[in-house]
């Protein structure tokens, strides 16, 4: 069975950084494409940002650009997603998605479409104080 470990929540001041993990441990195939969500209490969940894990194409939503970057895992089929200057607005729970195909494969939706993911991890806190 694919299970996606998730690691990196934690709690930091306004400025500061996290690196959030993600690995799909058990899975034998190729390219991923990964992406991570958050809920914020009260609030609906949103996706944040996405990548195939060969490295091929990266998505990010625009509060996400130019403070969060991937980066290759250690392991297979892992990714990091480094989080620069947080706001407290980023305060949420992170829940990483896959889906066993690259992100820019979109017949079963953009990657964007919580709906395209077939294996979700369980959550992980990141709390940003001000």
């Amino acid at each position: 069975d694919v299970r996606l470990v998730e690691s990196g929540g934690a709690s930091v001041p306004a400025g500061g950084s996290l690196r959030l993990s993600c690995t799909a441990s058990g899975y034998t195939g190729s390219t991923m494409c990964m992406a991570w969500f958050r809920q914020a209490p009260g609030k609906d969940r949103e996706a944040v940002a996405a990548s195939s894990t060969g490295g091929t194409d990266s998505y990010y939503t625009a509060s996400a650009e130019g403070r969060f970057t991937f980066s290759q895992g250690d392991a297979k089929n892992s990714l990091y997603l480094q989080m620069n200057s947080l706001k407290p607005e980023d305060t949420a729970v992170y829940f990483c998605a896959a889906d066993p195909v690259p992100c820019y494969s979109t017949y079963r939706g953009l990657w964007r479409d919580e709906s395209r993911y077939v294996y979700w991890g369980q959550g992980t806190q990141v709390t940003v104080s001000s």
